[in-house]
């Protein structure tokens, strides 16, 4: 069920969009949907996005899939990312689709990864399967600059897993690659296809990819934000 309601414009500053995150801080996901205006269902199984859809909603995002940032004239990425209770993620952090058909610009600094990652606004989710979906509550945002030995190594794993892509080594590649990016299958059903450069430089059919941030690399930047 969705009402509609009369939800924020986009933040017209830095500032905007930070007061309004920290506003949603202690929330629970019952009283963010109800915010926005949809209803929470019982689990995450076949609704994955619900709650970052509900806080780019809540905060005023605008760009959808668009291959920018989320808040883009602010140059901001906004990530909802589950935490357990002793501040360590749950799971890897989704960045963006991944092309695979050697079209994937060669400058690291010109690619749709960095500018998903220069700048991210962090939401931590409580995520604890002894509480129902709609009881957990969200944590303080907090905003994170790509440092610059973050940036090495982000740009390190980029560079070794998109020249395996261009040489066609698509399906050789892993999601144990990588130090803090890793590229793993996403896709909406299992017939999903995307073209890819294949071990003969044709074009041929496999599962979609996305680029993801290891747990252990968010976790360091959760431990640090926090002082954990």
């Amino acid at each position: 069920m969705v009402i509609e309601l009369d939800r924020p414009d986009s933040p017209a500053s830095l500032d905007v969009l930070l007061v309004r995150a920290q506003g949603l801080a202690g929330l629970s996901i019952a009283m963010l949907g109800k915010r926005v205006g949809h209803r929470v269902p019982t689990s995450l199984r076949g609704h994955k996005g619900f709650i970052g859809m509900c806080v780019e909603l809540a905060l005023g995002a605008k760009s959808k899939s668009a291959p920018e940032p989320d808040f883009p004239h602010l140059g901001v990425e906004l990530k909802t990312i589950p935490v357990r209770a002793d501040g360590r993620p749950t799971e890897s952090t989704h960045v963006c689709v991944a092309s695979l058909d050697g079209t994937e610009d060669r400058a690291w600094r010109a690619s749709l990864v960095y500018r998903k990652l220069a700048s991210v606004l962090f939401v931590p989710v409580h995520d604890d399967d002894a509480l129902a979906l709609q009881d957990r509550r969200l944590g303080m945002p907090f905003l994170w600059h790509m440092g610059a030995d973050e940036e090495a190594v982000l740009a390190g794993d980029w560079a070794a897993l998109t020249a395996r892509i261009r040489a066609g080594e698509i399906d050789a590649i892993s999601g144990a690659e990588g130090v803090a990016l890793q590229l793993r299958p996403k896709a909406q059903t299992a017939t999903d296809t995307t073209q890819a450069v294949g071990d003969e430089g044709w074009l041929v059919a496999v599962r979609p990819r996305a680029w993801y941030l290891r747990p252990s690399f968010t976790g360091t930047i959760l431990a640090r934000a926090f002082g954990l």
